[in-house]
C-alpha cells in the first residue's frame, strides 16, 4: 500500500514498545512496577473533588454543544486571572487559547510557525520534539545535554545553533527529567534570543521560543519555576507558552489545556486548532472555568497532591543513592519538578545469567522488566543515543508501596549481571 512521505518517516513510540512488554508480562500474572508513563494512576491520585463535581454538574446541565473555537469566555478569563494571581503574568483573553489538552497547542505552535526546512532547536532528552519536526518537515537541531547542567540546556550550548533558526523548544520542568531551569540559566537563554532577534532584517523571521510549562505548579523544595517573560518582559513577543490542568491536577483524561503569547500567533493558533477539531469538552471547560477561581479548592488539592508526589520521588531517589552507596553502578538526580526521576543505570557490557550481553539502555530496561519486574524509560526514547545510560522514572502511575517494593528486586537483578 503507498502512503504518504511523511507516513512513511514517522517513528512509533518507544515508550510503546515497552509497554507492550509490560503487558506481556501481566498476563502471565506478574506484578509489574510501571515507571515509564507520564500519566497517573487515577486510583491512586485522583482528580480534585471539585472538579470532578463540577464535571458531572455541567452535564447534568447539558453543556454538550461545541464550545468556541479558542474556548469558553468564562475559562479564558478564569486562566487569565490564574496566570496573575500565580505568575504576576498580565495575559489578555485575546492571548489565551484553550485546547484538548497541550499536545494540540504544540503541535499548533509548530504549525503556525514553521515552514518545511526551518531550523527548529530543542534539547536532547526532550519529549517529542523529534516527532512534531517531522510532522512539519522542519530541520530540527537537537542539543545535546548532559547530567552536569541536570539535562537543561544552557545558552552556550545553544549559541552555536541560533543563527536562522525560527524555533527554540523548552520545558521546564523538564519531561523526561524532572529538573528545571535555574533562573540565571533562563535569563541567559532570553538574552540570547533578544540578541539574536535584534541581528535580524525585517524580512527575517523572528527566533520564536516555544516554554513547555505544564508542570510549573510541581515543584519541590526550595526550587523555584521560573518564566521567560518574568524575566525579561520585553521577550514578549516571541514566547508562546504551553500550559494547562493536565498535570498539575492529575487531569490527563480531562483534557483542558491552554496556551497564551502574542494575539497574533494565538489567532492562527485558534484557527488550526479549529480546522483539527481539538478543542476541550465544553463540560470540562464550563467545570475548570468555575475551579480555578475556586483558590481554597485549588491550594488545598495541590499542597496534598504534591506531598504525595514528592513522597513517591524522595523514595525513588534515596532508594536509587543507597544503591550507589554500596557499590553498584547507579545514580539520581535530586527530585526538583514534575513526576519524573532521572536515574542511572549504567551495567552496558554486562552479561545477563542466561549469558546474554547488554550493549544498550534499551538492553538494560528490558532485562531489569523481566529479571526486577521493574520498567523505566531509556533517554533514548527522548533523543538521545543508546549509549546514553539515564532513564527517566515516572512516579504517576505507581504507589509509594509499588517502589518501596521495586527497590530490593532492582538489587537482586543488578547484582547478577557479571
Amino acid at each position: 500500500m503507498s502512503v504518504s512521505q511523511l507516513a512513511k518517516n514517522l517513528k512509533g513510540s518507544e515508550i510503546i514498545k515497552i509497554a507492550g512488554e509490560i503487558n506481556e508480562l501481566k498476563k502471565q500474572g506478574h506484578k509489574i512496577a510501571n515507571l515509564t508513563i507520564g500519566d497517573f494512576d487515577s486510583t491512586i491520585f485522583p482528580i480534585p473533588d471539585t472538579l470532578k463535581d463540577g464535571i458531572k454538574k455541567a452535564y447534568d446541565e447539558y453543556h454538550t454543544n461545541y464550545p468556541p473555537a479558542d474556548g469558553i469566555p468564562a475559562l479564558r478569563e478564569n486562566v487569565s486571572q490564574f496566570l496573575k494571581e500565580r505568575y504576576s503574568l498580565d495575559i489578555s483573553v485575546s492571548e489565551i487559547q484553550i485546547s484538548s489538552g497541550s499536545r494540540p497547542l504544540i503541535y499548533a505552535t509548530y504549525l503556525a510557525l514553521v515552514d518545511p526546512g526551518d531550523k527548529v532547536l530543542y534539547p536532547a532528552p526532550s519529549w517529542n520534539n523529534n516527532h512534531y519536526c517531522d510532522l512539519t518537515a522542519a530541520n530540527g537541531v537537537a542539543i545535546s545535554a548532559t547530567a552536569k547542567n541536570n539535562f537543561m540546556p544552557s545558552a552556550d550550548d545553544i549559541r552555536p545553533h541560533v543563527k536562522g533558526a525560527t524555533l527554540l523548544a523548552l520545558c521546564s520542568p523538564l519531561n523526561p527529567t524532572g529538573t528545571m531551569f535555574s533562573k540565571k540559566d533562563l535569563e541567559e537563554i532570553c538574552d540570547l534570543v533578544l540578541e539574536e532577534n535584534k541581528s535580524r532584517t525585517a524580512g527575517e523571521k523572528p527566533l520564536y521560543i516555544l516554554y513547555d510549562q505544564i508542570y510549573s505548579m510541581l515543584t519541590f523544595g526550595e526550587h523555584q519555576h521560573y518564566n521567560p517573560l518574568s524575566l525579561r518582559p520585553e521577550i514578549k513577543d516571541y514566547v508562546i507558552f504551553i500550559d494547562g490542568a493536565s498535570k498539575c491536577f492529575a487531569a490527563t483524561g480531562v483534557r483542558v489545556g491552554w496556551g497564551f503569547g502574542p494575539a497574533a500567533i494565538i489567532e492562527k493558533m485558534k484557527t488550526v486548532i479549529m480546522h483539527m477539531g481539538a478543542w476541550a469538552p465544553k463540560p470540562e471547560q464550563v467545570a475548570m472555568a468555575s475551579f480555578l477561581k475556586d483558590k481554597s479548592s485549588v491550594d488545598s488539592y495541590l499542597v496534598s497532591f504534591k506531598e504525595k508526589i514528592q513522597e513517591s520521588l524522595q523514595a525513588l531517589f534515596t532508594g536509587f543513592r543507597q544503591l550507589r552507596s554500596e557499590g553498584f553502578a547507579v545514580d539520581a538526580i535530586e527530585p526538583m519538578g514534575a513526576i519524573y526521576l532521572t536515574v542511572k543505570i549504567d551495567y552496558t557490557g554486562k552479561t545477563t545469567p542466561d549469558g546474554q550481553t547488554l550493549n544498550t539502555s534499551e538492553d538494560i530496561n528490558f532485562y531489569l522488566i523481566k529479571e526486577a519486574r521493574a520498567a523505566f524509560v531509556p533517554f533514548s526514547a527522548f533523543g538521545t543515543e543508546s549509549s546514553v545510560n539515564w532513564f527517566r522514572a515516572s512516579v504517576g502511575g505507581c504507589s509509594l508501596q509499588d517502589i518501596t517494593e521495586m527497590l530490593p528486586r532492582i538489587k537482586e537483578a543488578l547484582a547478577k549481571l557479571s
